[in-house]
């Protein structure tokens, strides 16, 4: 098995957050439509990254991880949209999705740059 890089580790970890988060929005009668919206942007972005790891290509790569950041700037709408509605008031899931998509976009940008 490959050595997990920090990317894949930190999505998957925010990933299970996002399951824990919303497993606890249903009980708290959360509507059902922003849950699954964000349950289905929170976990597709390690999917994506994982999925980037094994790309065809640097330009498959890049690609991967562009429609992982896009999931990772849903997300962080949808932890806004909750936190700004009162039904979530942690700000750690927000912090988190923020630093994965900076890494996102560092890592975007550098493989970019070698695909040059």
């Amino acid at each position: 098995m490959m050595k997990e890089s920090p990317l894949i580790i930190k999505s998957k970890a925010f990933a299970l957050e996002v399951i824990k988060v919303c497993k606890q929005l249903r009980a708290a009668k959360c509507e059902s439509a922003l849950i699954s919206q964000f349950l289905r942007s929170g976990t597709s972005i390690g999917a994506n990254i994982r999925e980037a790891f094994y790309a065809h290509g640097k330009a498959d790569f890049v690609a991967k991880l562009q429609i992982a950041l896009k999931e990772c700037s849903e997300a962080e709408y949808w932890i806004e949209l909750l936190l700004e509605s009162g039904y979530y008031s942690n700000n750690i899931l927000l912090e988190n999705c923020t630093e994965i998509k900076k890494i996102l976009i560092s890592s975007i940008n550098t493989a970019k740059e070698n695909i040059k």
